[in-house]
Formats: C-alpha cells, sequence, structure tokens
C-alpha cells in the first residue's frame, strides 16, 4: 500500500467516522432528547416521536443520494464529499445549542427535525463519495480489503459516540447530564459542540487529497454522462441493477446492521432496561471485539469474492437472530425473563380501537384505550395475549386475578404496582448480568454485521459503470439503509405493541434478510474480478 493510498483510505475513512458519529450521538442520547424537545406529550409518545425524528433522517437520505449522486458524476468525488461533511457537521453542532420545548414551545421539535433532515441529506451523500473515491485508487485484487476500512467507519463511529457519551455521563454525573428541561445548559449538549473540532479537522485533511484517478480519467477522455439521473434510473438496464442491488443486497445488510448493533441497543436499554451505562459499555466491548473482523471478511472477499459472504450473514440472522436475542434477555435480564414465563398478561379491547403504533411522518397520535393500554405494557416490556371484545368496549388489563380498565385513575401507577408484584422488575439488576455471556452474543451481532457490511461497498462499486457510479450505487444503498434500517427501531416497537410479544418485532429483519438472500442468490452477480475502469 502505498503513501497515497494510505492517506486516501485514512482522509476517507475520517469523515465518515465523523459523520456516523454525528448521527449516533442522536440515537444514543434519544431518551434525553425526548425529555427536552417533545416534553409536550406523555413519555411514551415522545419516545416514538424521537425515533421517529431520528428516522426523519434516514427518510431523506434517498434525496440526499439523488442530489449529491448527480454532483459526484458532474463534478467529481472529492467536492462533494467535502459539501457532505460540512453540512452534516454543521447540523449537529446546532443541536448542541437548541433551546428546549420549555424554552421556546413547538418551535424546538421543528428546528430539531429540520437539523435530522439536513443531516439526512448530507449522509445520503457521503457515503456513495467515500467508497467510491477509495474503490477507484485500489489496485484491482485488492478493492474489498480497502474499502473494508471505509466499512468499520459506520461501528466506530457508534463506538466513539457511546465512548464520549459514556465518559461525560460518568465524569459529570446522571443528574448535570441530563439536565431540567426550563434549564439549557446540561453536559448531553457536549458531544454535539464537539463536533466542530472534528469537523475541521476532517475538512482541513480532505482538502489535501486528489481527484480520483478513475474519474480523472474518464473526463480526461470525454466520457462523463452530462445526466446521470436519467442515465442511471431511466435506462432500464441500469434500473435494473439499481432495483437488484437494493432488494437483493443493501435491505438485507442494512437490517442485519441496525439489528446487530443499533436495536441491540436499543433492546438492552428500553425492552430490558439494563441501566445506559451498563448498556454502553457492554455494546462498546462487543464493537470493539467485532469490529476487525470488518478487515478480515473485506480481505476474504477478494479471494473467494463478495457474494458468498454477504449472503452468510443474510443467512445467519434469519436463523439465529431470535435465540440470540432471547439469550441476551436471560443472561441481561433474568429477573424478566422469569416473570414473562410465570405471569401472563392478557388484554382485552375493541380491535378497532387498536392502531399500529407506527407513523415515519410523526403526525399521528395514539390516544385510544387500546393503544394506551399497549403503550404502557410495551413500556414496561410485559408480554401480554390480545382477546377481542365486543365494539365500544373499553380496554382492560388482567394481570394475574387483578383486572384494571384503560379510564382507571391514575391507570399508568395502578399498572405498574401489578406488574411489580407479579415479578416484573422495573428495571435490571447490575449484580444479576451476566457481563461474559451478555457481550458475547453482542459481539456475535457485530459478527454478522461484518459479514454483510465489509464486502458491499466494493460489491457496490463493482456493480455500476464508471458515468453513473456515484448516482447509481449511493440510492438503493440508501433506500435500503435509509427506509429499511432507519425504520427499524419504530418498525419493532409498533409490532411489539400490535402482538404483545417482546421478540415478535424480530421478524422484521428476519424477513427482510431473507427476501435479500433469496434475491441476492438468484439474480446479482460475483463481481470482484471486474475492471472497473473499463466500465
Amino acid at each position: 500500500m502505498t503513501s497515497e493510498e494510505r492517506m486516501v483510505i485514512f482522509a476517507s475513512s475520517l469523515g465518515t467516522v465523523f459523520e456516523w458519529y454525528d448521527f449516533y450521538i442522536y440515537g444514543t442520547l434519544a431518551p434525553i432528547l425526548a425529555a427536552q424537545f417533545f416534553s409536550g406529550v406523555n413519555p411514551t409518545a415522545a419516545f416514538i416521536f424521537t425515533l421517529l425524528a431520528f428516522a426523519a433522517g434516514f427518510a431523506v437520505r434517498p434525496f440526499g443520494a439523488l442530489f449529491f449522486g448527480r454532483l459526484g458524476d458532474l463534478v467529481g468525488r472529492k467536492y462533494t464529499f467535502i459539501i457532505t461533511m460540512t453540512l452534516m457537521g454543521v447540523g449537529t453542532f446546532f443541536i448542541g445549542l437548541l433551546p428546549s420545548y420549555a424554552s421556546i414551545g413547538i418551535m424546538a421539535p421543528i428546528i430539531l427535525i429540520g437539523l435530522r433532515l439536513a443531516q439526512g441529506l448530507a449522509l445520503g451523500g457521503e457515503y456513495g463519495g467515500a467508497a467510491i473515491y477509495v474503490c477507484e485508487h485500489a489496485p484491482r485484487n485488492k478493492r474489498g480489503f480497502y474499502t473494508s476500512w471505509i466499512q468499520t467507519t459506520a461501528t466506530l463511529g457508534l463506538f466513539m459516540a457511546l465512548l464520549l457519551v459514556l465518559g461525560i455521563r460518568t465524569s459529570v454525573g446522571e443528574p448535570a447530564f441530563v439536565g431540567k428541561p426550563d434549564v439549557f445548559w446540561a453536559a448531553w449538549r457536549i458531544p454535539f459542540l464537539l463536533s466542530a473540532v472534528l469537523l475541521a479537522v476532517s475538512i482541513w485533511i480532505r482538502l489535501r487529497l486528489n481527484e480520483s484517478p478513475v474519474f480523472q480519467k474518464m473526463k480526461a477522455e470525454g466520457k462523463g454522462s452530462k445526466q446521470p439521473l436519467t442515465e442511471a434510473f431511466g435506462n432500464w438496464a441500469n434500473l435494473k441493477i439499481a432495483i437488484l442491488a437494493l432488494l437483493g443486497a443493501t435491505a438485507g445488510e442494512a437490517v442485519i446492521w441496525y439489528g446487530g448493533q443499533f436495536y441491540a441497543l436499543f433492546f438492552l436499554t428500553q425492552t430490558l432496561k439494563v441501566p445506559a451505562v451498563n448498556a454502553q459499555i457492554m455494546i462498546a466491548i462487543g464493537l470493539l471485539l467485532g469490529t476487525p473482523f470488518f478487515i478480515v471478511f473485506g480481505w476474504l472477499s477478494d479471494k473467494i469474492g463478495r457474494k458468498p459472504i454477504i449472503l452468510a450473514g443474510f443467512a445467519l440472522g434469519v436463523v439465529t437472530y431470535f435465540p440470540i436475542f432471547q439469550g441476551i434477555t436471560h443472561f441481561a435480564n433474568p429477573k424478566l425473563e422469569a416473570a414473562l414465563a410465570r405471569a401472563p398478561v392478557t388484554v382485552t379491547a375493541d380491535p378497532s380501537e387498536c392502531s399500529f403504533q407506527f407513523n415515519p411522518v410523526g403526525t399521528a397520535k395514539f390516544t385510544t384505550s387500546c393503544d394506551i393500554v399497549k403503550s404502557a405494557l410495551v413500556a414496561r416490556s410485559v408480554n401480554y395475549e390480545n382477546v377481542e371484545a365486543p365494539k365500544g368496549t373499553k380496554a382492560s388489563v388482567k394481570v394475574g386475578d387483578q383486572v384494571i380498565a384503560a379510564d382507571t385513575p391514575n391507570f399508568a401507577q395502578v399498572l405498574g404496582q401489578a406488574i411489580t408484584a407479579h415479578g416484573y422488575p422495573a428495571s435490571a439488576n447490575p449484580a444479576d448480568i451476566n457481563y461474559v455471556m451478555t457481550v458475547l452474543l453482542l459481539m456475535i451481532l457485530v459478527i454478522y454485521v461484518t459479514l454483510v457490511y465489509a464486502p458491499i461497498a466494493a460489491w457496490l462499486v463493482e456493480l455500476f459503470p464508471t458515468r453513473i457510479r456515484y448516482s447509481g450505487l449511493s440510492l438503493p444503498y440508501h433506500i435500503g439503509n435509509g427506509w429499511f434500517g432507519g425504520f427499524l427501531p419504530a418498525t419493532v416497537f409498533a409490532i411489539v405493541a400490535a402482538t404483545g410479544n417482546i421478540y415478535s418485532g424480530l421478524w422484521y429483519p428476519i424477513v427482510v434478510a431473507a427476501m435479500s438472500f433469496v434475491i441476492g442468490l438468484i439474480f446479482l452477480p460475483e463481481t470482484k474480478d471486474r475492471d472497473i475502469t473499463k466500465m
């Protein structure tokens, strides 16, 4: 590897680590942001809206992919991903300065969502530029290995976000970190504000780079596309590649990625009620142990191909997600596991009152008696069975022999007392956690991530011709990761609320990964030996 190639990989990876860090400090701090910016609604709805604001950034990523993909195919890879990184960093910095709902009312969540949308647009252009830039500098037989360094960036960004949040949280104490909604300053703002320093360093390094040699050669020969979007998606041969790349590769990769990393953290903290610090430490260790496998599988994909490694990751997720997450419950909160087994709960309600509690634009309010009951049970990680009641019947909950109607005064408090009396813990006891086994299971989930994510940058670059590569690659990647992956937490929460089983939401990543396995196996080609300079 030459010094120039090392600088290309380092600069591209550093900028992308920074962008993912920006994105994931929001996800890591979601419960705090819910209290700060959505305090005008009840806590459960506030958390749903916070997840949807998180998902909003993912929802617009395909639009960022279209805009910046076109720009990257017209003017070059280098300057495009400098613009995207700057936009991302500015958005993150201003979240750190945003007043709370208690200070400026409804403008707080409106501005927050606006900043999230700007971040999502930027991220839609960043990944494609970085992956293509590295791949177009790489030797033909090392594209998987070189781009695997880029693939570590999302995990390293999450790892960096977790470590920084954990360090600040433990050094200042929980009250000073969380703060109060009506007081501006709190230590949770520090990770957002520090992004200004990271942004300056990343821009300075990237400005020292030269344009991709493959792009320069294409421009010198006058072979560039004047209408890359039309050529990429208006031509059936190219559009077909994009569709197959989405359904057979990036959709499955996205749900395994978010299921194995971000949802694992969500499951620990929100479902199993593991204290945030303990959960973040275990996730960080799992990431640290699993991350080297990005490089291993990227290197291996240059030897045996991209396709078999990615398909193996899909298959393992499909087969083992249920036992792995059940194992995490067993080792991280054994008292909850015991309560789920011995104290079943029943919800009796009119089905017409029971909503599927998912709304990606954040406009729905889940206020019926059925929705209130189910939200309260999901918030306490209580499994329940659904019993159909006559039309117009107010929902009720049966816990053991105790029946609690939804219109009972102080319903949430009465319900909480009932489920606590039946052995459901309000939170996981740190002394009960088997840390070694929990971390081992989390590491296995990260290894699945490395299987599907390490080779995918090289695979996507090799699927598309140079003249439309930025546009063609970016759109299916960001629809897969932005929509299939970004909506995973809110979708899983809604499935659990509808079915009453804390594991039922896993069907979402399992079904998507199974679809990608079948489509990828049958329709997508192996590409490791293609000459991308002649495409």
